[in-house]
């Protein structure tokens, strides 16, 4: 392996990519581009609820619990309505996602201790917010279901007794929950899988069409040198994108980085070897950059977008594709992140993951070494 032949092919690649500027700004700016994209419109936080009332009672009792339901951040407050049509009409219209129906004798039940039903209707067709909102509902009925037998002990000249189990609850590496925290690491792990493997994936594609890579195989370098000329560029790109990434997460999305950016740099190095080596691998297989784009984003993307961990968590997938996840290396890439971003841990925890990633930078290496070859012969 001649180092000299390395560097020039090194060398020609960065003056190709200078002279396609628009390739090299959309490899630069198209992960930015994925980051705010999906970072601002993809959120898993449900809150401000759009809720629409039919209050039939009337009563202080009533107006107390709806102040309730809607002082908190989980629930908006759209309209009061006057008609049992009238709650039908709104889910359906999609003026609201919920809807609150008080009946009339509400008040008198509760100053009897009676059970007081209210009817809560929901829009099924959003299963994950009607879920989600049902349990912020239950939470707001407690609370004021607690409040009400203070004020009816209160009066009785008695004392509400402490529940002997108290739960002191505490949120680690994400204690205001927020779904930002969880999804920017996992969104950088997936953007740096897709644009890699698409740009090494249309450079060579780019040059079989063009007639420029037979020449490089009557020259006198090896299959190995060849690869190695063509990755080094690229990889360079590709930790100029992740440091864009990675800060955009950090001083935009203000997600938190608690752990070392040496970690993550040899991390990243190691990931981005295979996902390069990955699409070295299909541009050889492909016959042309249409080709050499689409078997990327089904062979790259996908299974980093959908098994990764990234969104979905892998405990609730069918044993099938949990199995199937072990292949996925953004799935390890993912985890890393996580772990860096958020809980803060380094390398000396993190080896499984990192151990995983080298054996596929390995294999997949070798994979595109070996058709070089087979190309080159």
């Amino acid at each position: 392996m001649s180092i000299r032949r390395i560097k020039a092919l090194t060398k020609k690649e960065f003056i190709q990519m200078s002279r396609d500027i628009r390739s090299l700004m959309g490899a630069v700016f198209n992960p930015l581009l994925m980051i705010f994209l999906f970072g601002y419109a993809l959120s898993l936080d449900v809150d401000r609820i759009p809720t629409v009332v039919l209050d039939s009672d009337g009563t202080p009792v009533s107006r107390e619990f709806i102040h309730r339901l809607t002082d908190s951040r989980y629930f908006t407050l759209v309209r009061y309505l006057q008609r049992d049509e009238d709650v039908d009409k709104s889910l359906a219209r999609g003026e609201a996602l919920m809807a609150l129906v008080i009946p009339e004798d509400f008040a008198s039940k509760v100053k009897r201790g009676f059970p007081a039903p209210v009817q809560v209707i929901f829009d099924g067709s959003d299963s994950n917010t009607a879920t989600i909102a049902l349990g912020y509902l239950k939470a707001v009925a407690a609370g004021f279901d607690i409040a009400l037998q203070e004020q009816r002990l209160r009066r009785a000249g008695l004392k509400m007794v402490d529940m002997p189990l108290e739960a002191r609850i505490r949120v680690w590496f994400n204690p205001e929950l927020k779904s930002k925290n969880f999804i920017i690491p996992g969104l950088t792990g997936v953007i740096m899988m897709a644009i890699c493997s698409i740009m090494t994936a249309l450079s060579v594609s780019r040059e079989k069409e063009t007639g420029t890579l037979e020449q490089l195989i009557s020259t006198p370098i090896t299959s190995l040198e060849l690869l190695l000329g063509k990755l080094l560029p690229y990889l360079a790109v590709g930790l100029v994108d992740l440091a864009l990434v990675v800060g955009a997460g950090v001083l935009i999305f203000d997600v938190p980085f608690r752990g070392s950016y040496v970690d993550l740099f040899i991390v990243s190095f190691i990931f981005l070897i295979g996902t390069l080596s990955w699409g070295l691998f299909v541009s050889v297989v492909a016959k042309n950059q249409i080709q050499a784009s689409q078997i990327s984003v089904i062979s790259a993307f996908l299974p980093a977008f959908l098994l990764s961990g990234f969104i979905y968590p892998i405990e609730n997938m069918p044993v099938v594709l949990q199995v199937l996840t072990f292949i996925v290396p953004a799935r390890y890439f993912v985890e890393v992140l996580k772990g860096l971003f958020l809980q803060g841990v380094g390398l000396p925890v993190l080896w499984p993951q990192v151990l995983a990633l080298v054996v596929y930078a390995v294999l997949v290496l070798n994979l595109a070494r070996k058709r070089f070859t087979k190309r080159i012969l």
